[in-house]
C-alpha cells in the first residue's frame, strides 16, 4: 500500500475472534493495524507494546486490529492461533486470515508488519520488522495528537 491509500476492507477472514470489525465501523477515530503470525518470534516480543498502546490509547481513539498471517501450513492451525491470542491478552479483534486475502488486499508481505491509519482511514505510515513498532510511535502520536513522551 502507499501512503494516504485508503484501509481496505477485510475480505476473505476464516474467522474473527474477540469480535468481527469493518471498515465502516472504524471510520472517524485513527486505526493500528498489526500484521502477526504465530510462528514469528518479533511478533510475540512485540505485543505487550501492542497491548499497552491499545490499553493507553483507546481514550484518544485509537482503534486497534490485529490479522494472523500464516507464514506456512503450520501457522494455519486455528487451535495455536487462539491459544496465542489467550496467551499474548490480544483482546481487540483480531481476524486469522489463512487464505492471505486480507494480507493480499494490504499488499502486505511481512509480520511483524504495522499500518497506521487516520480517522479519514488514510494510511500514514507503514513499518515491518523488528524496529517498527518504535518507528511508528511518533508518527502516531502526532495523529492522536499528544506530546512525545520521553
Amino acid at each position: 500500500m502507499r501512503l494516504r491509500e485508503e484501509l481496505p476492507d477485510f475480505p476473505g477472514i476464516t474467522e474473527w475472534v474477540n469480535g468481527q470489525v469493518s471498515k465502516d465501523d472504524l471510520a472517524g477515530k485513527p486505526v493500528l493495524i498489526h500484521f502477526w503470525s504465530v510462528s514469528c518470534h518479533m511478533c510475540k516480543e512485540s505485543m505487550p507494546q501492542i497491548n499497552e498502546w491499545r490499553d493507553k490509547y483507546a481514550q484518544q481513539g485509537l482503534q486497534m486490529v490485529g490479522i494472523h498471517m500464516p507464514r506456512s501450513e503450520a501457522d494455519t492451525d486455528i487451535a495455536v492461533i487462539k491459544e496465542t491470542i489467550a496467551e499474548h491478552n490480544l483482546t481487540h479483534p483480531i481476524a486469522i486470515d489463512n487464505r492471505m486475502t486480507t494480507t493480499d488486499a494490504f499488499q502486505n508481505e511481512y509480520v511483524p508488519a504495522y499500518y497506521l491509519f487516520d480517522e479519514s482511514l488514510q494510511l500514514r505510515h507503514f513499518q515491518a520488522g523488528e524496529k517498527g513498532l518504535n518507528l511508528v510511535k511518533k508518527r502516531l502520536f502526532r495523529i492522536l495528537g499528544i506530546e512525545e513522551e520521553s
